[in-house]
């Protein structure tokens, strides 16, 4: 039982009946291609925006200034451009405005229908965007894109936290973010094939390819079933029952299937789940699922990630050169949330928080350093490929220390906290928070990297301070802790427990207590 002021860790939660069963595994599994979209596109747009065709023909303003090779040239500020920025932000803005629609389709429909419509959507957005001769088309293929990856986000983290084991909850959750590193890397090797094509269509290629992952998770959607507690909030208890025997292996779940009973009594006395997010006893919910997204994005990783080979670029990488370091740094994505998949569910969320805002501070502080010694003020200069070598080595490390802590923790810990009553309005605030400073910074990246210049890796480092803080003082570690027994957790710490009343965390057992 959890005690007085401190962290509940291991033995802040009790332990249901069944294990791991294969149709989990699979089912999960399944869930998580939802992620691919997310990554493909992630990784998708950097590479097609550094190709000359494409940038010949929507962006020619662009094109003529990364030509222009002269000596003096400012290496900042050679891609600034509004319209690029525009092609590659609005997709988010368009996930921001879907996730509050995806809210109420994931609670009144069920988890599956959200990740089917968000593959769905996602298919017509790629073929849109392999077709398009006009930069109209092309956003509205971005704006397509964007609406399935609000959906996605909002259904598929929360459709794995209600269907893992409490005890390897944190290792199946991850599998979205494991997809999402994978589609990043696929994107990038992707990108490096296709811009070998001859005939100038081989960014085509690349944003039609999209219609792959969206086909994976739409299909998927259709033979997946739905989750227990998704079942039972909709009014089917027989059959939420007998999917939570099936799901845990074992027909003993009366003490679980009570639990997932006695959340959707006080999910139904809910009439608005948005005024009622924002009662004091949701406080730490409220908070967590503002500022992690918000702090995810403000570590400065989509800048790397869908950046990546405009940044190399400008450090004078060139163009074949630059796509092959982003599949270097989407390969070390995808064996860094590996090591996070293993180590979540063992060390605890906390650690893995602590030490990768340790490892990136340290690694972006170092990048901004030989950046500025480099290229000064004027962004004037060349690395030698010593050099080269070791900024790629720095931002390697920046992306492991992401990978096995901000990345899938920023959607595993929201996921996992809000009770049943405000867990879809939760997500939907984690996600739309998510999308819109994604957007902000892909919009406003080139441009303040062509006025902050090398200083912009020190902005992104100091941000890092601030959260890692955050972190240490007011999350507290949720492993091995039932994702219906949460409360307890909050009620425990040293300054969220003033906000937990007595009954969220004794509502429902005095009964069983006898």
């Amino acid at each position: 039982m959890a005690g007085g002021g401190g962290f509940v860790g291991e033995g802040g939660g009790r332990s249901y009946e069944g294990g791991v069963t294969i149709f989990v595994l699979f089912t999960c599994m399944a869930a998580a291609m939802g992620g691919l979209l997310f990554g493909y596109d992630l990784g998708i747009s950097g590479g097609v925006t550094s190709m000359e065709s494409f940038l010949s023909k929507f962006f020619p303003s662009v094109f003529h200034k990364m030509k222009n090779e002269s000596a003096d040239q400012n290496q900042y500020c050679k891609f600034d451009s509004e319209l690029l920025t525009l092609f590659t932000s609005c997709l988010y803005i368009a996930a921001l405005v879907a996730s509050f629609f995806a809210s109420s389709v994931t609670r009144k429909f069920g988890r599956k229908i959200s990740m089917f419509v968000a593959g769905l959507v996602f298919l017509i957005g790629s073929v849109l965007n392999g077709v398009a001769n006009n930069i109209v088309l092309l956003i509205i293929g971005r704006l397509l894109l964007g609406i399935g990856v609000g959906f996605a986000n909002q259904s598929v983290p929360v459709y794995l936290a209600e269907m893992a084991p409490t005890k390897i909850r944190g290792a199946l959750n991850m599998g979205f973010q494991m997809a999402i590193t994978i589609g990043i890397l696929v994107a990038g090797l992707v990108n490096f094939g296709t811009a070998k094509i001859k005939g100038g269509y081989g960014w085509r290629v690349s944003l039609a390819l999209a219609a792959v992952p969206s086909l994976i998770l739409t299909v998927a959607a259709i033979f997946l079933p739905d989750t227990p507690n998704s079942i039972l909030e909709r009014g089917h208890p027989e059959k939420a029952k007998k999917m939570l025997k099936k799901i845990r292996g074992t027909d003993d779940v009366d003490e679980e299937f009570q639990d997932l009973l006695d959340a959707t009594e006080v999910a139904k006395r809910v009439e608005n789940q948005w005024s009622n997010i924002t009662q004091p006893r949701y406080r730490p919910q409220l908070v967590i699922c503002l500022l992690v997204p918000f702090f995810q994005q403000l570590t400065g990783i989509n800048v790397i990630m869908f950046y990546a080979p405009v940044l190399f670029m400008t450090l004078g990488f060139g163009n074949e050169a630059s796509l092959m370091s982003t599949v270097i740094t989407g390969s070390v994505n995808v064996v860094a949330t590996l090591v996070s998949i293993c180590t979540v569910d063992r060390f605890g969320r906390r650690a893995l928080f602590l030490q990768g805002g340790v490892q990136m501070l340290i690694c972006q502080i170092a990048v901004g350093v030989m950046i500025g010694m480099k290229f000064g003020v004027s962004g004037e200069g060349a690395f030698s490929k010593g050099e080269a070598n070791w900024i790629l080595f720095l931002i390697c490390a920046y992306v492991a220390a992401f990978a096995w802590s901000w990345g899938p923790l920023g959607w595993l810990v929201p996921s996992e906290i809000c009770p049943l009553e405000i867990r879809s309005a939760g997500q939907a605030i984690n996600v739309s928070v998510n999308m819109l400073f994604t957007f902000i910074i892909a919009q406003v990246f080139l441009n303040m990297l062509c006025h902050m210049k090398f200083g912009l890796f020190f902005f992104f480092a100091g941000f890092v301070v601030i959260m890692t803080i955050f972190i240490t003082f007011f999350l507290p570690e949720t492993k091995n802790v039932p994702i219906e027994e949460m409360n307890r957790v909050w009620k425990a710490h040293w300054f969220w427990g003033k906000y937990i009343p007595d009954e969220a965390v004794t509502h429902g057992r005095q009964d069983r207590a006898v």
